[in-house]
């Protein structure tokens, strides 16, 4: 990709069958923005479509609205929407709580389907909140469940007929490394152990075939691809062989039988209702449907060739251009093995992300020291690209991140 000029740039997001997508967000025109893997751009469809929940389904019908505007099927029905993209049936997927809810409850699933086996597995550095549900649940066990944490090359040689639970995040949140899905499924799937998947950085931005790999459950977040806005509820796949096996360890009211029969005892629903715990916010399900009815307009393939043409392009004008600034690639170089990113590590990562972001380049800093750039193929361009290692290799030049006001660490990184 060496001697790419700007027109030749130009040229390549003229020929991008995704470039309509741009326009369907809302993008300042001030700042190219990488951190869709952290947080999503704002739809354009969202304000009009949270304007008539706020103002005519609850302002004018009020509680009517559960009725007349289907607000009690929405975590099914944004589910589906989710279940399209994730390899997965309308039934197999609901939209619900956060992703650290579901990972408890998806935990406990797993505890229920071996009762004998104690130990929840899991890779050193994989994302805190994932390994912190599996510390809880061995705590709330007086000590009978253990969490086990492995190197990531390792995890194979660690499945025993002790496992209980192998959770793992499909694409990684640090290094954007990629996992093979069927193959870890298959592997653990001989020693009986069920897998769960983490699709946080997967889903809205690359292929995913759930039931293809014969996953068993997995989560994810709506805020990040899915562009659902901050807080966006999350999402919960539980194949349909494990649904009338579980007794769900959050046995929430929705999560019942019949609901509005108000019971003193517990039945679960049937299917995937089951995994319901209390009322959906509503709000966020709607700005959610709006985020995932963008996506289901694009052709995933696209989607990936553009991600992963978007990465190589980054790391070649970062090899062509920064070289001699300290930074060392942290992510995959092969596209077929890393998600919609790209990172590097840098002593000095925070503070020059800060530098940039000042510039107007938002990527985002990952501690001890990855600058983590994500690439949303709906509204990123090859141009974004080529003006961000812009910036940032200008920043280097010129050293303006050694300014003591970049090294001043945020609530937020």
């Amino acid at each position: 990709m060496s001697n790419l000029t700007l027109d030749d740039i130009r040229e390549m997001d003229r020929d991008d069958p995704l470039a309509g997508f741009r326009g369907r967000f809302e993008l300042p025109e001030d700042v190219i923005y990488l951190d869709g893997n952290s947080l999503g751009c704002l739809p354009k469809a969202t304000p009009a479509r949270l304007e008539t929940v706020v103002r005519e389904e609850w302002g004018r019908d009020l509680i009517r609205s559960w009725n007349t505007a289907d607000w009690i099927n929405a975590p099914r029905r944004v589910g589906a929407k989710i279940a399209k993209l994730i390899g997965a049936s309308d039934d197999e997927v609901v939209a619900a709580d956060s992703t650290s809810i579901n990972v408890f409850k998806v935990l406990s699933a797993c505890l229920q389907l071996n009762p004998e086996r104690t130990i929840l597995l899991s890779e050193r550095g994989n994302f805190p909140t994932d390994v912190y549900m599996m510390q809880g649940l061995s705590v709330l066990s007086g000590g009978r469940i253990e969490t086990r944490l492995v190197d990531g090359k390792d995890i194979i040689g660690a499945l025993d007929a002790t496992v209980a639970a192998l959770l793992l995040t499909h694409v990684h949140y640090k290094t954007g490394r990629m996992r093979d899905m069927a193959g870890v499924t298959a592997a653990a799937h001989k020693k009986g152990i069920p897998v769960i998947w983490d699709l946080s950085h997967s889903a809205g931005a690359l292929p995913v075939d759930l039931n293809s790999a014969k996953a068993d459950f997995a989560v994810g977040c709506g805020y990040k691809y899915l562009n659902g806005g901050p807080g966006a509820p999350a999402f919960l796949f539980a194949a349909k062989r494990h649904h009338e096996a579980v007794f769900p360890a959050l046995s929430g009211w929705l999560g019942h039988a019949a609901p509005f029969d108000f019971d003193d005892a517990y039945r679960p629903a049937p299917g995937i209702d089951r995994f319901q715990c209390g009322t959906p916010g509503i709000l966020g399900m709607a700005a959610l449907e709006c985020g995932l009815d963008v996506m289901l307009d694009a052709d995933m393939a696209d989607l990936r060739a553009k991600s992963s043409a978007l990465g190589d392009l980054f790391i070649a004008l970062m090899a062509e251009r920064c070289a001699d600034f300290g930074f060392t690639l942290a992510c995959p170089a092969d596209p077929a093995e890393r998600g919609s990113q790209v990172s590097f590590h840098h002593p000095d990562g925070y503070a020059i992300m800060q530098a940039i972001i000042a510039r107007g380049v938002i990527g985002d800093f990952r501690a001890p020291d990855i600058l983590r750039f994500g690439f949303a193929p709906l509204y990123n361009s090859h141009e974004d690209v080529w003006r961000a290692v812009h910036v940032l290799c200008d920043v280097m030049q010129s050293g303006e991140w050694r300014d003591d006001k970049y090294a001043q660490r945020a609530a937020v990184t």
